[in-house]
């Protein structure tokens, strides 16, 4: 490692690495550093008993030649180091409510029959909620790649508007209303919180075709570290950040916890801007600055069941699977009695024409107090208390998809697990959140974090800045690097690519 750098960006989620290529690309002199063995933040993978599994990324949209992420996906060089496999074009969301299940088609007119189908005294409000998705979508310019010469903020009515009141206003029907919404895993939706566009930006990705990625998400962090090598940057793991020098008003070096000091012109924070305040001592920094950052609430954190299947025994499901027991909405505010109130079921994709799976995954929504009596210990030693916890979640969750998948337990070789816990050892993130800070279309400015910091020359990235998920952090990325690059500079780069 050098002790002087260009850039020095820490945390390699792809926040971080996304900002790395962008710069080693156009001539800086890079340093990602990374405080685990594994690249990739939510990128990461891990293998059990040969079973590949996903930490994050579970599945991305809006990839084919022509769409947004195709797009992004180019100018990063990561389609030759990825290959995709397509989810149902009839049902690539599979959404369960009652007993009862309802399908998202892929592209817009499909969306929309498959739903009429179920809801055929809804078709005009469904046709109306189509439109209305594909309008949010088409105003963000770098979600549609369009109207590339501004920047420009989506409109206050969608940003102020509510989910479940935005979805309400263009449908009647309360049952239709649920379906809709019952992708609210992805952003870890909150009744009369999350903003309308979150939930329109998210659905217009997918909607426009659901892909996986055969062998995992991880090769995405492996590409993009070994292209900022190529360029001549670096990237370091086992590498952690523990402060942020600041001298004549700007950030002027990076302490590393083994004593390490590396002295850069810029640094890019791609880990949780509460974190990354707590390694600065600068009058910069106003206290009531770090107090708003330190008090913003977080997403829900998960509970994980990571299922290695029996050879040839369990069907691929070439969808993914959203339950729900009950209400749609406030699934987080569940009691002991009741958890899970909903989960969601899917495979990992070991081919582009699997017929049976090796691995899949049950996500349920846990809340941080679950788990806090077992702060500040570490994997493997946590005790046999916190190990019976997690088993009997586990089982939990196991049942629910045998009422649902009957047959499948007989086919469980093994299984795993992570909480809350495990989530902030891998990824720190503050609580374990899925998705980190909550944006409340209630208090739209103090929930959204700018890139640009009090510091000059100190920038933040990742899925608190800009919007979360694989599209939302490199749009983000791509406002980061702005700041140094320019706009219209990198915009072109990106539209060249």
């Amino acid at each position: 490692m050098d002790r002087k750098y260009d850039v020095v960006i820490i945390g390699s989620g792809l926040g971080g690495l996304a900002c790395g290529y962008i710069l080693s690309k156009n001539g800086y002199k890079v340093a990602v550093l990374e405080k685990n063995r594994q690249f990739g933040g939510c990128l990461q993978n891990f293998v059990r008993k040969g079973a590949k599994f996903e930490t994050g990324m579970h599945y991305i949209g809006s990839v084919s030649p022509g769409q947004t992420l195709n797009q992004f996906f180019k100018y990063l060089s990561l389609l030759d180091a990825l290959t995709f496999s397509e989810l149902d074009k009839n049902g690539f969301d599979i959404i369960s409510i009652g007993g009862n299940r309802y399908v998202y088609a892929s592209g817009y007119d499909n969306f929309a029959e498959k739903m009429i189908e179920k809801f055929p005294h809804d078709a005009a409000d469904i046709r109306q909620y189509v439109a209305a998705i594909r309008k949010v979508a088409d105003s963000s310019p770098m979600y549609s790649l369009s109207n590339l010469d501004q920047i420009a903020l989506l409109s206050p009515e969608w940003v102020k508007t509510s989910v479940n009141d935005f979805v309400a206003t263009v449908v009647r029907n309360p049952l239709l209303q649920d379906v809709l919404v019952g992708t609210l895993p992805l952003y870890a939706g909150v009744r009369d919180k999350t903003p309308a566009f979150i939930h329109a930006l998210i659905c217009n990705f997918y909607i426009n075709g659901a892909n996986r990625i055969v062998g995992g998400s991880d090769a995405i962090a492996l590409s993009l570290v070994k292209s900022i090598r190529s360029f001549g940057g670096e990237a370091f793991s086992s590498a952690k950040s523990v402060k942020i020098n600041c001298c004549n008003g700007k950030a002027s070096s990076v302490v590393l916890e083994n004593g390490t000091v590396v002295e850069t012109d810029y640094i890019i924070s791609n880990v949780h801007p509460e974190n990354t305040l707590q390694m600065i001592d600068s009058p910069l920094i106003r206290q009531v600055y770090r107090d708003r950052i330190s008090h913003l609430e977080q997403t829900v954190s998960n509970f994980t069941v990571y299922l290695r299947f029996k050879e040839n025994t369990v069907p691929y499901l070439n969808a993914n699977f959203y339950h729900y027991s009950g209400d749609v909405w406030g699934c987080e505010q569940y009691t002991g009695d009741d958890w899970p109130r909903n989960y969601l079921y899917m495979h990992m994709c070991p081919s582009a024409s699997a017929t049976y799976a090796g691995a899949g995954e049950i996500i349920a929504y846990m809340r941080y107090e679950d788990v806090a009596r077992w702060t500040g210990t570490k994997v493997g030693n946590r005790g046999k208390d916190y190990e019976d916890f997690k088993q009997q979640h586990a089982e939990k969750l196991i049942d629910s998809l045998e009422e649902q998948f009957p047959g499948t337990k007989k086919g469980i070789d093994a299984c795993y697990t992570s909480s809350p816990l495990t989530y902030i050892d891998y990824t720190g993130t503050k609580e374990g959140s899925m998705y980190g800070v909550i944006r409340d279309k209630n208090a739209p400015k103090s929930t959204v974090i700018a890139q640009r910091t009090k510091i000059p020359n100190l920038f933040f990235t990742g899925q608190n800045i800009n919007s979360h998920g694989i599209l939302g952090v490199i749009i983000g990325s791509i406002l980061t690097c702005s700041e140094i690059l320019g706009y219209q500079y990198l915009m072109k780069q990106v539209l060249r690519a």
